[in-house]
Protein backbone atom coordinates (compact mmCIF):
# COMPACT_ATOMS: atom_id res chain seq x y z
CA UNK A 1 0.00 0.00 0.00
CA UNK A 2 1.11 3.52 -0.54
CA UNK A 3 0.33 6.31 1.55
CA UNK A 4 -1.77 8.19 -0.87
CA UNK A 5 -4.11 5.35 -1.00
CA UNK A 6 -4.83 6.52 3.29
CA UNK A 7 -5.01 9.87 1.79
CA UNK A 8 -7.72 8.74 -1.02
CA UNK A 9 -9.47 6.92 1.37
CA UNK A 10 -10.08 10.40 3.91
CA UNK A 11 -10.49 12.55 0.91
CA UNK A 12 -13.57 9.57 -0.29
CA UNK A 13 -14.54 9.26 3.19
CA UNK A 14 -14.45 12.96 4.48
CA UNK A 15 -14.81 15.08 1.52
CA UNK A 16 -16.13 18.28 3.07
CA UNK A 17 -13.83 18.35 5.90
CA UNK A 18 -10.59 20.62 6.40
CA UNK A 19 -7.10 18.87 6.26
CA UNK A 20 -5.32 21.41 6.67
CA UNK A 21 -5.90 25.17 7.83
CA UNK A 22 -7.22 27.58 10.28
CA UNK A 23 -10.60 27.72 12.02
CA UNK A 24 -12.82 30.26 9.63
CA UNK A 25 -14.86 30.68 13.15
CA UNK A 26 -12.57 32.01 15.25
CA UNK A 27 -12.52 35.47 13.37
CA UNK A 28 -8.94 35.78 12.85
CA UNK A 29 -7.43 36.75 9.51
CA UNK A 30 -4.22 34.41 8.64
CA UNK A 31 -1.75 35.32 6.40
CA UNK A 32 0.91 33.83 4.70
CA UNK A 33 1.66 31.02 2.66
CA UNK A 34 -0.20 27.69 3.62
CA UNK A 35 -3.03 29.67 5.94
CA UNK A 36 -5.53 29.44 3.92
CA UNK A 37 -7.92 26.26 4.25
CA UNK A 38 -7.81 22.86 2.53
CA UNK A 39 -10.20 19.90 2.31
CA UNK A 40 -9.39 16.23 1.77
CA UNK A 41 -10.08 16.08 -1.64
CA UNK A 42 -8.16 19.70 -2.09
CA UNK A 43 -4.85 18.04 -0.98
CA UNK A 44 -5.29 14.67 -2.97
CA UNK A 45 -5.69 17.18 -5.99
CA UNK A 46 -2.72 18.96 -5.24
CA UNK A 47 -0.57 15.84 -4.56
CA UNK A 48 -1.17 14.88 -7.90
CA UNK A 49 -0.24 18.31 -9.54
CA UNK A 50 2.92 18.13 -6.97
CA UNK A 51 3.44 14.62 -8.67
CA UNK A 52 3.23 15.71 -12.23
CA UNK A 53 5.54 18.64 -11.41
CA UNK A 54 8.19 15.52 -10.08
CA UNK A 55 7.78 13.79 -12.87
CA UNK A 56 8.05 16.39 -15.56
CA UNK A 57 11.23 17.33 -13.88
CA UNK A 58 12.56 13.66 -13.87
CA UNK A 59 13.56 13.95 -10.88
CA UNK A 60 14.59 10.96 -8.55
CA UNK A 61 14.57 13.33 -4.95
CA UNK A 62 12.72 15.84 -3.45
CA UNK A 63 14.13 17.53 -0.59
CA UNK A 64 12.18 19.60 1.55
CA UNK A 65 14.02 22.25 3.42
CA UNK A 66 11.26 24.54 5.09
CA UNK A 67 8.62 24.79 8.12
CA UNK A 68 5.73 23.83 9.03
CA UNK A 69 2.73 24.12 6.71
CA UNK A 70 0.67 22.90 3.47
CA UNK A 71 3.57 23.02 1.37
CA UNK A 72 5.11 19.93 3.27
CA UNK A 73 1.71 17.59 3.23
CA UNK A 74 1.96 18.73 -0.59
CA UNK A 75 5.61 17.46 -0.59
CA UNK A 76 4.86 14.25 1.26
CA UNK A 77 2.29 13.05 -0.99
CA UNK A 78 3.23 14.77 -4.15
CA UNK A 79 6.73 12.61 -3.97
CA UNK A 80 5.07 9.24 -3.03
CA UNK A 81 2.33 9.48 -5.87
CA UNK A 82 5.28 10.11 -8.34
CA UNK A 83 7.22 7.21 -6.73
CA UNK A 84 10.18 8.96 -5.50
CA UNK A 85 11.55 9.30 -1.75
CA UNK A 86 10.84 12.85 0.30
CA UNK A 87 13.62 14.03 1.92
CA UNK A 88 13.01 16.48 4.80
CA UNK A 89 16.31 18.52 5.96
CA UNK A 90 17.04 20.68 8.97
CA UNK A 91 16.88 24.15 7.99
CA UNK A 92 18.35 25.13 10.92
CA UNK A 93 21.34 23.72 9.54
CA UNK A 94 24.54 25.56 8.18
CA UNK A 95 25.39 25.67 5.07
CA UNK A 96 28.03 23.66 5.25
CA UNK A 97 25.95 20.75 6.23
CA UNK A 98 22.84 21.09 4.10
CA UNK A 99 25.49 21.67 1.14
CA UNK A 100 27.21 18.06 2.14
CA UNK A 101 23.32 16.52 2.46
CA UNK A 102 21.93 17.48 -0.60
CA UNK A 103 25.51 16.20 -2.25
CA UNK A 104 24.12 13.06 -1.31
CA UNK A 105 20.97 13.35 -3.62
CA UNK A 106 20.91 12.21 -6.95
CA UNK A 107 18.87 14.43 -9.09
CA UNK A 108 16.54 16.21 -6.57
CA UNK A 109 14.30 19.02 -6.90
CA UNK A 110 14.61 21.04 -3.90
CA UNK A 111 11.73 23.12 -2.45
CA UNK A 112 13.44 25.59 -0.32
CA UNK A 113 13.16 29.34 1.39
CA UNK A 114 16.70 29.71 2.00
CA UNK A 115 18.80 31.64 -1.04
CA UNK A 116 21.03 31.43 -2.30
CA UNK A 117 21.27 27.57 -1.86
CA UNK A 118 23.32 25.21 -3.98
CA UNK A 119 22.32 21.52 -5.30
CA UNK A 120 20.24 21.22 -7.75
CA UNK A 121 17.07 23.05 -9.08
CA UNK A 122 15.35 24.74 -6.50
CA UNK A 123 11.81 26.30 -5.64
CA UNK A 124 10.28 28.47 -2.80
CA UNK A 125 7.84 26.65 -1.19
CA UNK A 126 5.54 29.44 -2.47
CA UNK A 127 6.50 28.17 -5.90
CA UNK A 128 6.30 24.72 -5.29
CA UNK A 129 2.87 25.48 -3.88
CA UNK A 130 1.33 27.40 -6.82
CA UNK A 131 2.63 24.79 -9.09
CA UNK A 132 0.48 22.08 -6.41
CA UNK A 133 -2.53 24.52 -6.76
CA UNK A 134 -2.70 24.44 -11.10
CA UNK A 135 -4.68 22.58 -13.08
CA UNK A 136 -2.41 19.01 -13.71
CA UNK A 137 -2.06 17.16 -16.68
CA UNK A 138 -2.93 13.55 -16.57
CA UNK A 139 -1.23 11.55 -14.06
CA UNK A 140 -0.65 8.11 -13.74
CA UNK A 141 -2.00 6.12 -10.92
CA UNK A 142 0.34 6.11 -8.24
CA UNK A 143 2.46 2.72 -7.59
CA UNK A 144 1.06 0.43 -4.71
CA UNK A 145 4.66 -1.02 -4.20
CA UNK A 146 4.96 -1.23 -0.17
CA UNK A 147 8.64 -1.84 -0.80
CA UNK A 148 9.39 1.39 -1.96
CA UNK A 149 10.98 4.06 -0.37
CA UNK A 150 8.68 6.66 1.23
CA UNK A 151 11.09 8.99 3.17
CA UNK A 152 14.91 9.40 3.82
CA UNK A 153 15.19 10.79 7.14
CA UNK A 154 18.16 11.89 8.79
CA UNK A 155 18.72 10.87 12.49
CA UNK A 156 19.28 13.03 15.07
CA UNK A 157 22.96 11.97 15.33
CA UNK A 158 22.95 13.02 19.27
CA UNK A 159 25.86 10.11 20.04
CA UNK A 160 26.84 9.49 16.68
CA UNK A 161 27.15 11.39 12.70
CA UNK A 162 23.46 11.68 11.57
CA UNK A 163 22.34 8.64 9.33
CA UNK A 164 19.46 8.50 6.70
CA UNK A 165 16.88 5.86 7.65
CA UNK A 166 14.98 4.20 4.79
CA UNK A 167 11.10 4.13 5.46
CA UNK A 168 9.12 2.06 2.98
CA UNK A 169 5.54 2.77 2.16
CA UNK A 170 4.95 -0.95 4.58
CA UNK A 171 6.72 0.75 7.74
CA UNK A 172 4.38 3.68 7.70
CA UNK A 173 1.02 2.67 6.38
CA UNK A 174 1.57 -0.41 8.57
CA UNK A 175 2.14 1.79 12.06
CA UNK A 176 -1.02 3.58 11.23
CA UNK A 177 -2.88 0.65 10.49
CA UNK A 178 -1.66 -0.40 13.81
CA UNK A 179 -2.45 2.67 15.77
CA UNK A 180 -4.85 4.77 14.38
CA UNK A 181 -8.77 3.89 13.39
CA UNK A 182 -9.59 5.49 10.32
CA UNK A 183 -11.96 8.61 10.24
CA UNK A 184 -12.15 8.44 13.81
CA UNK A 185 -11.57 11.96 14.48
CA UNK A 186 -14.92 14.45 15.24
CA UNK A 187 -15.79 17.13 12.98
CA UNK A 188 -14.71 19.94 15.24
CA UNK A 189 -11.29 18.31 16.23
CA UNK A 190 -8.06 19.43 15.55
CA UNK A 191 -3.93 19.13 16.15
CA UNK A 192 -1.51 21.60 16.72
CA UNK A 193 1.44 20.45 15.39
CA UNK A 194 5.21 22.23 16.74
CA UNK A 195 7.24 19.96 15.91
CA UNK A 196 9.66 20.26 12.53
CA UNK A 197 8.78 18.37 9.30
CA UNK A 198 12.55 16.73 9.30
CA UNK A 199 11.43 15.11 12.38
CA UNK A 200 9.53 11.44 12.20
CA UNK A 201 6.87 12.65 14.12
CA UNK A 202 6.61 15.76 11.77
CA UNK A 203 5.79 12.83 9.24
CA UNK A 204 3.61 10.48 11.15
CA UNK A 205 1.46 13.33 12.88
CA UNK A 206 0.40 14.63 9.49
CA UNK A 207 0.00 10.76 8.17
CA UNK A 208 -1.53 9.82 11.72
CA UNK A 209 -4.50 12.83 11.33
CA UNK A 210 -5.23 12.83 8.11
CA UNK A 211 -6.13 9.20 8.13
CA UNK A 212 -8.37 9.89 11.18
CA UNK A 213 -9.70 12.58 9.44
CA UNK A 214 -8.41 15.03 11.85
CA UNK A 215 -8.25 19.07 11.00
CA UNK A 216 -4.63 20.01 11.18
CA UNK A 217 -2.98 23.83 12.31
CA UNK A 218 0.68 24.05 11.64
CA UNK A 219 2.69 26.17 14.57
CA UNK A 220 5.70 27.30 12.08
CA UNK A 221 7.83 28.14 15.05
CA UNK A 222 7.56 27.91 18.51
CA UNK A 223 6.91 30.17 21.32
CA UNK A 224 5.08 29.59 24.61
CA UNK A 225 2.59 32.20 24.08
CA UNK A 226 2.01 31.99 20.61
CA UNK A 227 1.30 27.86 21.09
CA UNK A 228 -1.63 28.65 23.49
CA UNK A 229 -2.46 31.58 21.76
CA UNK A 230 -2.95 29.09 18.65
CA UNK A 231 -4.62 26.30 21.20
CA UNK A 232 -7.07 29.12 22.63
CA UNK A 233 -8.06 30.50 18.93
CA UNK A 234 -7.88 27.38 16.97
CA UNK A 235 -10.28 25.29 19.34
CA UNK A 236 -7.35 23.02 19.43
CA UNK A 237 -8.08 19.63 20.55
CA UNK A 238 -5.07 17.52 20.33
CA UNK A 239 -1.69 18.46 20.65
CA UNK A 240 1.84 16.93 20.83
CA UNK A 241 4.81 18.86 21.97
CA UNK A 242 8.70 17.80 23.04
CA UNK A 243 9.48 17.73 26.38
CA UNK A 244 11.33 21.09 26.71
CA UNK A 245 8.83 22.86 24.70
CA UNK A 246 6.29 21.35 27.84
CA UNK A 247 8.96 22.61 30.15
CA UNK A 248 8.78 26.19 28.60
CA UNK A 249 4.95 26.05 28.61
CA UNK A 250 5.09 25.35 32.61
CA UNK A 251 7.43 27.99 33.34
CA UNK A 252 5.31 30.96 30.87
CA UNK A 253 2.37 29.57 33.23
CA UNK A 254 4.83 29.73 36.69
CA UNK A 255 1.82 31.30 39.06
CA UNK A 256 -0.99 30.16 37.41
CA UNK A 257 -3.44 27.39 38.37
CA UNK A 258 -5.29 26.64 35.16
CA UNK A 259 -3.44 27.34 31.22
CA UNK A 260 -6.99 28.53 29.94
CA UNK A 261 -7.39 25.90 27.13
CA UNK A 262 -10.75 24.05 27.52
CA UNK A 263 -11.17 22.65 24.55
CA UNK A 264 -7.95 20.43 24.58
CA UNK A 265 -8.73 17.08 25.19
CA UNK A 266 -5.48 15.47 24.36
CA UNK A 267 -1.71 16.47 25.13
CA UNK A 268 1.26 14.25 23.97
CA UNK A 269 4.53 14.05 24.32
CA UNK A 270 7.72 12.86 23.38
CA UNK A 271 11.09 12.75 21.50
CA UNK A 272 13.14 12.52 24.58
CA UNK A 273 12.60 12.00 28.17
CA UNK A 274 10.01 13.43 30.06
CA UNK A 275 11.25 15.32 33.45
CA UNK A 276 8.48 14.42 36.28
CA UNK A 277 8.57 17.50 37.73
CA UNK A 278 7.79 19.14 34.76
CA UNK A 279 4.67 16.51 33.64
CA UNK A 280 3.15 16.92 37.20
CA UNK A 281 3.04 20.57 36.77
CA UNK A 282 1.62 20.15 33.38
CA UNK A 283 -1.05 17.65 34.01
CA UNK A 284 -1.90 20.34 37.32
CA UNK A 285 -2.15 23.25 34.23
CA UNK A 286 -4.39 21.62 31.62
CA UNK A 287 -6.65 19.64 34.09
CA UNK A 288 -9.16 18.66 30.50
CA UNK A 289 -6.03 16.91 28.44
CA UNK A 290 -5.61 13.34 28.05
CA UNK A 291 -1.60 12.84 28.56
CA UNK A 292 -0.14 10.14 26.39
CA UNK A 293 3.70 9.68 26.35
CA UNK A 294 4.57 8.66 23.04
CA UNK A 295 7.66 6.60 22.56
CA UNK A 296 9.56 5.68 19.32
CA UNK A 297 12.31 6.12 16.96
CA UNK A 298 13.05 6.83 13.61
CA UNK A 299 13.73 3.70 12.47
CA UNK A 300 10.62 2.07 13.73
CA UNK A 301 8.41 4.81 12.28
CA UNK A 302 7.14 6.76 15.22
CA UNK A 303 5.74 5.32 17.88
CA UNK A 304 6.03 1.86 19.31
CA UNK A 305 4.60 2.26 23.17
CA UNK A 306 1.88 4.76 24.72
CA UNK A 307 1.90 5.47 28.08
CA UNK A 308 -2.02 6.29 27.92
CA UNK A 309 -4.66 8.98 29.82
CA UNK A 310 -6.15 6.74 32.35
CA UNK A 311 -2.31 5.55 33.01
CA UNK A 312 -1.53 9.27 34.02
CA UNK A 313 -4.88 9.57 35.93
CA UNK A 314 -3.78 6.64 37.90
CA UNK A 315 -0.48 8.23 38.86
CA UNK A 316 -1.99 11.28 40.59
CA UNK A 317 -4.43 8.95 42.41
CA UNK A 318 -1.95 8.60 45.47
CA UNK A 319 -1.16 4.48 44.42
CA UNK A 320 2.55 3.88 44.59
CA UNK A 321 2.42 1.55 41.63
CA UNK A 322 0.59 3.26 39.37
CA UNK A 323 2.77 6.22 40.31
CA UNK A 324 5.89 4.26 39.65
CA UNK A 325 4.25 3.81 36.06
CA UNK A 326 4.33 7.78 35.21
CA UNK A 327 7.81 6.92 34.86
CA UNK A 328 7.48 4.51 32.28
CA UNK A 329 6.59 5.26 28.54
CA UNK A 330 3.78 2.43 28.75
CA UNK A 331 2.83 -0.86 26.97
CA UNK A 332 3.60 -2.02 23.07
CA UNK A 333 1.32 -1.38 20.93
CA UNK A 334 -0.23 -4.35 18.46
CA UNK A 335 2.28 -6.04 16.53
CA UNK A 336 5.41 -4.55 18.36
CA UNK A 337 7.57 -6.90 20.24
CA UNK A 338 10.54 -6.29 22.70
CA UNK A 339 13.27 -8.06 24.64
CA UNK A 340 15.63 -7.23 27.26
CA UNK A 341 18.96 -8.14 26.86
CA UNK A 342 21.20 -8.72 29.75
CA UNK A 343 25.48 -7.62 29.47
CA UNK A 344 25.90 -11.50 28.60
CA UNK A 345 23.19 -11.19 26.09
CA UNK A 346 20.72 -13.64 27.63
CA UNK A 347 17.28 -12.04 28.49
CA UNK A 348 16.71 -10.33 31.14
CA UNK A 349 14.32 -11.12 33.69
CA UNK A 350 11.49 -8.24 34.14
CA UNK A 351 12.19 -5.71 36.13
CA UNK A 352 15.93 -6.19 35.65
CA UNK A 353 17.76 -3.57 33.29
CA UNK A 354 19.44 -4.14 30.17
CA UNK A 355 19.24 -3.70 26.36
CA UNK A 356 16.21 -2.94 23.93
CA UNK A 357 15.58 -4.24 20.78
CA UNK A 358 12.31 -4.12 19.22
CA UNK A 359 10.99 -5.48 15.88
CA UNK A 360 7.54 -5.54 14.25
CA UNK A 361 6.66 -4.22 10.63
CA UNK A 362 6.63 -0.86 11.15
CA UNK A 363 10.33 -1.60 12.04
CA UNK A 364 12.65 -0.41 9.47
CA UNK A 365 16.53 -0.87 10.56
CA UNK A 366 17.63 0.07 7.04
CA UNK A 367 20.42 2.78 6.25
CA UNK A 368 20.98 4.22 3.27
CA UNK A 369 24.44 3.40 1.96
CA UNK A 370 25.09 1.03 4.97
CA UNK A 371 24.12 -2.56 6.67
CA UNK A 372 20.58 -2.90 8.02
CA UNK A 373 20.68 -2.82 11.21
CA UNK A 374 18.35 -5.68 11.96
CA UNK A 375 19.86 -9.01 12.79
CA UNK A 376 18.65 -12.32 11.53
CA UNK A 377 15.65 -12.66 13.92
CA UNK A 378 14.44 -8.86 12.57
CA UNK A 379 15.23 -7.35 15.83
CA UNK A 380 16.84 -3.53 16.07
CA UNK A 381 19.11 -2.84 18.57
CA UNK A 382 17.34 0.82 19.69
CA UNK A 383 20.53 1.31 22.05
CA UNK A 384 18.14 2.55 24.80
CA UNK A 385 18.46 0.50 28.38
CA UNK A 386 15.52 -0.33 30.32
CA UNK A 387 13.07 -2.69 31.44
CA UNK A 388 9.55 -4.36 30.96
CA UNK A 389 7.49 -4.65 34.43
CA UNK A 390 5.49 -7.88 34.92
CA UNK A 391 2.28 -6.35 33.90
CA UNK A 392 4.29 -5.30 30.32
CA UNK A 393 5.24 -1.72 31.09
CA UNK A 394 8.49 -0.43 29.29
CA UNK A 395 10.53 1.96 31.35
CA UNK A 396 13.86 3.55 29.74
CA UNK A 397 16.23 4.48 31.96
CA UNK A 398 18.06 6.22 28.56
CA UNK A 399 20.40 5.72 26.01
CA UNK A 400 22.82 2.77 26.82
CA UNK A 401 26.00 5.22 26.25
CA UNK A 402 24.87 7.67 28.73
CA UNK A 403 24.94 5.32 31.35
CA UNK A 404 27.56 6.31 34.23
CA UNK A 405 29.65 3.12 35.25
CA UNK A 406 30.69 4.13 39.34
CA UNK A 407 32.82 1.51 40.86
CA UNK A 408 31.30 -1.04 38.70
CA UNK A 409 27.68 -0.35 39.30
CA UNK A 410 25.66 1.23 37.11
CA UNK A 411 23.73 4.56 37.42
CA UNK A 412 21.02 5.88 35.01
CA UNK A 413 21.51 9.50 34.54
CA UNK A 414 17.65 9.73 34.62
CA UNK A 415 17.31 8.93 38.16
CA UNK A 416 19.93 12.30 38.94
CA UNK A 417 17.91 14.47 37.07
CA UNK A 418 14.76 13.88 38.14
CA UNK A 419 15.80 13.95 42.05
CA UNK A 420 17.93 17.32 41.30
CA UNK A 421 14.29 18.64 39.72
CA UNK A 422 12.62 18.44 41.89
CA UNK A 423 14.27 21.13 43.48
CA UNK A 424 12.21 24.77 43.35
CA UNK A 425 15.47 26.26 42.12
CA UNK A 426 16.66 24.05 38.82
CA UNK A 427 14.91 24.19 35.95
CA UNK A 428 17.03 22.42 33.77
CA UNK A 429 19.84 19.50 34.73
CA UNK A 430 21.99 17.29 32.93
CA UNK A 431 23.76 14.47 34.53
CA UNK A 432 27.08 12.90 32.43
CA UNK A 433 29.91 10.42 33.78
CA UNK A 434 33.21 12.08 34.18
CA UNK A 435 36.67 9.67 33.65
CA UNK A 436 37.83 9.13 37.35
CA UNK A 437 41.22 6.71 38.19
CA UNK A 438 39.30 5.62 41.23
CA UNK A 439 36.17 4.72 40.76
CA UNK A 440 36.24 4.40 36.82
CA UNK A 441 33.95 7.65 36.30
CA UNK A 442 32.33 10.09 38.69
CA UNK A 443 29.06 12.04 38.39
CA UNK A 444 28.67 15.46 37.05
CA UNK A 445 25.67 17.72 36.74
CA UNK A 446 25.31 20.45 34.91
CA UNK A 447 22.61 22.86 36.49
CA UNK A 448 20.62 25.49 34.79
CA UNK A 449 18.96 27.50 37.61
CA UNK A 450 15.45 29.01 37.84
CA UNK A 451 14.73 32.31 37.09
CA UNK A 452 14.65 34.39 40.14
CA UNK A 453 16.48 30.95 42.36
CA UNK A 454 19.64 31.24 43.80
CA UNK A 455 21.17 27.52 45.17
CA UNK A 456 24.69 26.52 45.75
CA UNK A 457 26.27 23.44 44.54
CA UNK A 458 26.50 22.07 48.33
CA UNK A 459 22.87 22.60 49.25
CA UNK A 460 21.39 20.46 45.63
CA UNK A 461 24.46 17.80 46.91
CA UNK A 462 22.60 17.48 50.27
CA UNK A 463 19.27 17.42 48.54
CA UNK A 464 20.44 14.30 46.28
CA UNK A 465 21.98 12.97 48.60
CA UNK A 466 18.69 12.50 51.08
CA UNK A 467 16.90 11.15 48.32
CA UNK A 468 19.51 9.00 46.77
CA UNK A 469 22.55 6.25 47.89
CA UNK A 470 25.38 8.63 48.44
CA UNK A 471 27.31 6.72 45.63
CA UNK A 472 24.34 8.26 43.18
CA UNK A 473 25.24 11.56 44.53
CA UNK A 474 26.77 13.79 42.19
CA UNK A 475 30.40 14.43 43.01
CA UNK A 476 30.70 17.47 40.57
CA UNK A 477 28.20 20.46 40.42
CA UNK A 478 28.46 23.38 37.77
CA UNK A 479 26.00 25.95 37.02
CA UNK A 480 25.08 27.27 33.42
CA UNK A 481 23.10 29.52 31.71
CA UNK A 482 21.64 27.24 29.07
CA UNK A 483 22.26 23.35 27.98
CA UNK A 484 22.52 22.23 24.34
CA UNK A 485 19.65 20.37 23.16
CA UNK A 486 18.48 19.35 19.31
CA UNK A 487 16.17 21.49 17.78
CA UNK A 488 13.59 18.81 18.69
CA UNK A 489 14.51 18.90 22.24
CA UNK A 490 17.07 15.71 22.71
CA UNK A 491 19.50 16.54 24.95
CA UNK A 492 23.07 16.67 23.64
CA UNK A 493 24.97 15.27 26.57
CA UNK A 494 27.87 14.82 24.64
CA UNK A 495 28.49 18.36 24.49
CA UNK A 496 27.80 18.85 27.91
CA UNK A 497 30.44 16.16 28.52
CA UNK A 498 32.87 17.56 26.44
CA UNK A 499 31.95 21.64 28.09
CA UNK A 500 32.83 19.82 31.38
CA UNK A 501 35.97 17.83 30.07
CA UNK A 502 37.25 21.26 28.16
CA UNK A 503 38.13 22.93 32.02
CA UNK A 504 36.15 25.77 31.32
CA UNK A 505 34.03 26.04 34.28
CA UNK A 506 35.57 28.86 36.96
CA UNK A 507 36.39 27.66 40.31
CA UNK A 508 33.33 30.15 41.63
CA UNK A 509 31.22 27.44 39.75
CA UNK A 510 32.44 24.34 40.89
CA UNK A 511 31.48 22.00 44.00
Amino acid sequence: MNIVTLLEMAATGTPDRVAIGRDQTSGETATGPGTGQLTYPGLLARARAGAAVLRDRQARALVYIGVNGSAFAEALFASAWAGIPLVPLNYRLSREQLAFLLGRQERALVVSDLDPLAGGPVLTTRQWSALCAAPAPDVPRWADDPEATAVLLYTSGTSSAPKAAILRHRHLTSYLLGSVEFGAAGEDEAMLVSVPPYHIAGVSNLLSNVFAGRRIVYLDSFTPGGWLAAVRDERVTHALLVPTMLASITEHLSGVPDAGTPTLKSLAYGGARMPAPVLERAMRLFPTAGFVNAYGLTETSSTIAVLGPDDHRAAMSGDPVARARLGSVGRLLPGIEARVRASDGTAAPAGTPGDIDVRGPQVSGEYRGARSGLDDGGWLATRDRGWIDDDGYLFIEGRADDTIIRGGENVAPAEIEDVLLEHGAVAQVAVVGLPDERWGQSIAAAVVPRAGHAVDAEELRSWARSRLRGSKTPELIVFRDTLPHTPTGKLLRREVLADLLSGRPEPSQLS
